[in-house]
């Protein structure tokens, strides 16, 4: 790949990690319940990446119809993934939650030498072991409000569907990002309405609401899932491991410059070692600690 389309994806992985750290704002301004919230996420995002799709074209169905089951399962991983996500919010602390869930990029970095046949170098593992260290550290105290062992259950399931998720879609190179993010929002829009339907019924949605759900839907769905895809097909599923903890990251540093929450000096030692930890990934070039690991 040309390092100027390599550029791009990235940029485009890269931005796609921080516009989903702004989800807080528009969530807490919503008075719907999450299962809701991730329902219209998924109706307003498929249905506008759906529709420039047929403007611009149609679907590709020859590259539908090879790359077939990948899209399902990305798209039902996407869904169920989302769902047990918010189950564990209700079950545990965030904090506990995310530190479990985060583990499904680092199981996707650790077996890449099996999923994706590339090598585990010394590098890759030093960064994953100074991301975990900062992972803890934005994730505050992890005990408080005690453990529910449904709920850490409900967070481990999450975290290897979101491996799942990142292990089926570098299985898609026929397929484009924007097809694969429309197709996929598209399924996983049938697993969360299923799933709401069985909990909490329809979202009755408030004249308030109504600039929050678009924006949520739109931007931080349709847009964002565009920019994901594109990068996630084209990056080293390394790259895409280490990458992915921009967005807890970003996650807290808008909640502090949009929501005014405060950040403990350990929280942003925690955000410098993730950056960190994924930069030396990317660009530590030591012959050392570059050999692939046996």
């Amino acid at each position: 790949m040309k390092e100027k389309k390599r550029g791009f994806f990235y940029a485009a992985y890269i931005l796609s990690m921080l516009i989903f750290g702004t989800n807080g704002y528009p969530v807490s301004h919503m008075s719907l319940d999450s299962g809701q919230i991730v329902l219209m996420r998924t109706l307003l995002g498929g249905l506008l990446l759906t529709i420039v799709v047929v403007l611009k074209g149609g679907f590709d169905r020859d590259a539908i119809r090879a790359e077939g089951w990948p899209l399902l399962l990305g798209g039902t991983a996407l869904g169920l993934n989302w769902v047990a996500l918010f189950t564990a919010y209700r079950m545990l602390n965030v904090s506990l939650a995310t530190l479990i869930y985060y583990a499904g990029p680092m199981i996707v970095l650790l077996l890449s030498p099996v999923l994706f046949k590339e090598k585990l170098t010394g590098s890759k593992l030093l960064a994953v072991a100074v991301v975990a260290v900062g992972l803890v550290c934005i994730s505050g105290s992890i005990a408080a409000g005690g453990l529910s062992i449904p709920g850490m259950i409900a967070a481990a399931i999450a975290a290897l569907l979101y491996a799942s998720l990142i292990t089926f879609n570098k299985r898609i190179h026929r397929t484009s990002g924007l097809q694969t993010a429309a197709l996929e929002l598209d399924v996983a829009l049938v697993v969360v309405l299923i799933y709401v339907l069985l909990t909490t019924g329809l979202p009755q949605i408030q004249r308030g609401d109504v600039p929050y759900v678009l924006w949520i839907g739109l931007i931080n769905t349709g847009l964002a899932y565009l920019l994901y895809f594109s990068g996630l097909q084209k990056l080293p599923g390394q790259s895409v491991a280490l990458i992915s903890y921009v967005d807890p990251v970003s996650a807290l540093i808008f909640s502090a410059l949009l929501l005014g929450e405060k950040m403990s000096s350990v929280q942003l030692l925690g955000a410098v070692l993730i950056i960190g930890g994924a930069i030396l990934g990317e660009l530590l070039k030591s012959r050392k600690l570059d050999q692939p690991v046996e």
